[in-house]
């Protein structure tokens, strides 16, 4: 394991040679413009609704692709060909960005969800940082500045709670502000940015992680204290760890490597906690306090969350050089490689059972699509590189 320029070429031929191709090849819907996502084991097409995360998620990811890899004209192509569609059919012409399209890209489902707002934002970021158009630096920015708005209540009229009774805040949104600002840093001004990176920061680091537990949580009374309820005791791992890498860039952005120590610090804690130790593998959620939880999807094994382990495992190690991440980086690769690569079709499997038996044979469906394999292999690939050139 300690060859890591081996490793590194194992990870980059996966994503350029398997995961690459097939969405290039499968997922562009020529006719109506856009991406499908629902897509089966062989990369067919199983249903041809549009959901905004993941046509947000395509478009950065060819982007940045394009931006750090190499300055392919069919990558940019291709992050166009679902920007232009997101730009025409993805919001209500004020940028309140839906959920989810039809075929054609009439709405479907009205824009509650706020990561939809994020994922558009990363999207023409990243974009605008290809082409150079102001067109879609203007939209990213914007965007960006109705999710500062929503912070407080991100669900708006949406929302199914009733005010006052239950207040409570989300560890979702502090977190993926910590990668998006680092995301649209081009566009921000410099004191304003600074200010946003402090306040997730603190928010994650401080907030959400409570030293009395020593463990992340996802919801909080809002004025900061525990909740002993069914959200309030919800844990989960894959979240808080890959918060934690998000936390390490930030921290080597703003050179602070107490912060770096102490989220790889977090994020040994968080996998320990959330490892499955009959089946192996990591759970998806856990209640604090041992009780049943509300998911009844608790035990399955999920592919976002080991990736995003990958990736943070990797980076605490380069940045810190903390054996006990390598080592969980050693635990983790050999799980996901064994049970989310599909041996026999291109593309990884996303939804285990506790046991590592699949579940779901998709490639990409509502909430699966051309995100996390893809750029937790390039994200690895960078890592083992860094680190085989250093040693």
């Amino acid at each position: 394991m300690n060859d890591f320029k081996n490793i590194a070429e194992q990870y980059k031929i996966e994503l350029l040679e398997n995961i690459v191709p097939f969405w290039l090849n499968n997922s562009q819907d020529k006719k109506f413009g856009g991406y499908f996502s629902c897509l089966d084991r062989e990369g067919k097409v199983f249903d041809t609704d549009k959901f905004i995360w993941l046509q947000g998620r395509e478009v950065w990811f060819f982007s940045m692709l394009y931006n750090k890899l190499e300055k392919k004209q069919e990558w940019l192509d291709v992050a166009v060909h679902g920007a232009e569609f997101l730009k025409k059919y993805g919001h209500d012409g004020n940028l309140n960005w839906y959920f989810s399209l039809n075929r054609e890209g009439k709405p479907l489902v009205e824009p509650y969800n706020i990561f939809s707002y994020t994922f558009a934002c990363m999207a023409f970021g990243q974009l605008s940082k290809a082409t150079g158009n102001q067109e879609y630096a203007d939209i990213a920015l914007k965007t960006f500045n109705i999710i500062l708005s929503k912070t407080n209540n991100p669900k708006g009229q949406w929302s199914k709670v009733f005010p006052g009774t239950r207040n409570l805040k989300n560890f979702a949104l502090p977190m993926i502000l910590c990668n998006l600002a680092l995301e649209i840093e081009h566009l921000l001004d410099a004191d304003f940015l600074k200010e946003t990176m402090e306040t997730c920061i603190q928010e994650v680091m401080e907030v959400f992680y409570r030293p009395d537990l020593d463990l992340v949580v996802e919801n909080l009374n809002t004025d900061g204290t525990l909740s002993d309820t069914f959200d309030g005791r919800l844990l989960n791992p894959g979240h808080a760890i890959e918060a934690m890498w998000f936390i390490m860039d930030l921290g080597v952005r703003l050179n602070r490597p107490k912060l770096i120590t102490k989220a790889s610090d977090i994020a040994i804690r968080m996998v320990e906690y959330g490892w499955d130790k009959q089946h192996d593998g990591i759970f998806y959620f856990i209640d604090r306090l041992g009780y049943p939880t509300q998911q009844l999807e608790w035990d399955q094994k999920l592919w976002w969350v080991h990736i995003e382990t990958l990736i943070t495992m990797l980076k605490a190690y380069q940045l810190t050089g903390s054996e006990k991440s390598l080592e969980w980086f050693r635990k983790v690769h050999d799980y996901t490689w064994m049970h989310f690569k599909d041996e026999k079709h291109p593309e990884w499997f996303g939804y285990l059972n506790r046991q590592g038996e699949v579940l779901l044979p998709l490639k990409g469906g509502k909430w699966k699509g051309c995100f996390h394999v893809p750029r937790g292999l390039y994200q690895c690939w960078q890592s083992l590189e860094a680190i085989s050139n250093k040693e």
